[in-house]
């Protein structure tokens, strides 16, 4: 009786984590851009050749850098007047201001660093929490 017991709980266990799975897949938000993706409003006029992908949101870039910030820690962050530049492993995350609150665009850092790199300069180092001098033997010569 003993192993039947057990064998029931495994397999309510393993129902639960099934359950959990699926709807993690369907319903959560597994990257920085899936977190853009899934929380504000798509903007195919906005978008920036097929390299930057543009949503737009009613809330500030202050306010909207703070939601995708809280979900989605940054590897690099740099603020100005002109807007919010937020950089992770492979993707980076632009926030500019517009009348009538924010454009988001969504961009892999292969392409974002040089297009913004007039703004950010060394602001946004190459890996995570590194700078762009990177480290290992001589860094900081």
């Amino acid at each position: 009786m003993t192993y039947r017991r057990w064998f029931v709980v495994g397999v309510a266990v393993a129902v639960v984590g099934v359950l959990v799975a699926v709807f993690a897949v369907f319903y959560g938000s597994f990257s920085p851009r899936g977190y853009v993706e899934d929380h504000y409003t798509r903007a195919a006029g906005r978008d920036i050749g097929s390299d930057a992908l543009a949503y737009t949101s009613t809330r500030s870039p202050s306010q909207v850098a703070e939601d995708v910030t809280d979900a989605w820690q940054p590897a690099d962050e740099y603020v100005d007047g002109g807007g919010v530049y937020l950089r992770y492993d492979d993707d980076s995350v632009v926030i500019l201001p517009v009348a009538a609150g924010s454009l988001i665009l969504l961009e892999r850092m292969t392409t974002a660093y040089p297009r913004y790199h007039h703004v950010v300069g060394r602001g946004w180092g190459w890996g995570r929490g590194s700078t762009v001098r990177g480290g290992g033997p001589g860094a900081g010569k």
